[in-house]
Formats: C-alpha cells, sequence, structure tokens
C-alpha cells in the first residue's frame, strides 16, 4: 500500500460509516449526528493540539498522533459537507501550477 493510500481508505471508511452506522455504535456516526458545529469544534481542537505538540517540544510520536486526528476529523468534516480530499487535493494542484 502507497503511504497516502491510507487517507483514501480512511475517507472511504467515514463515509461508510456516515450512511450506514449507528451513532451509538460508531463515534464517526455519532459526531456527524451532532452536527457541522461539533465536528468544525473537534477540527479546530485538534488543530491547537498539533500546534501545541510542536510548538512545547513533543515527541515525534506524540506530533504525529495528534496530527493523525486532526487528519481523521478534518476528513469527517469535509465528508459531512459533501467535500472529499479530492477536492483539497485539487486546489492543492492548483497552486503548485
Amino acid at each position: 500500500m502507497k503511504s497516502l493510500d491510507v487517507l483514501t481508505e480512511l475517507e472511504e471508511t467515514i463515509i461508510a460509516r456516515l450512511a450506514d452506522a449507528n451513532p451509538s455504535s460508531s463515534y464517526t456516526a455519532r459526531l456527524a449526528a451532532a452536527g457541522v458545529s461539533r465536528v468544525a469544534q473537534k477540527v479546530g481542537e485538534e488543530g491547537v493540539e498539533v500546534a501545541i505538540a510542536a510548538a512545547s517540544g513533543a515527541s515525534d510520536e506524540e506530533l504525529i498522533a495528534e496530527s493523525a486526528d486532526l487528519l481523521y476529523h478534518l476528513t469527517v468534516l469535509l465528508a459531512v459537507r459533501g467535500l472529499s480530499l479530492t477536492d483539497v487535493a485539487r486546489v492543492l494542484a492548483a497552486r503548485q501550477a
């Protein structure tokens, strides 16, 4: 597996859980059921945790773990809004042009 393929798999899992999962058995479904504002709040919290980990000299492993949490929550937010990582990648690609 290519290292970034895991992001595609994560996005597919999130979309499936948003479509099929019961909020009582899925954190993803429960988070989405709380509404876009709550998901956005989680993205903000995780972003702050990434910044604190980086600025405080936390270990690389801690920074990576916090970054993984941020990517997960950002992917949930995009999915709840009907957007995707491909949409973000398209903008990034256009900025490189």
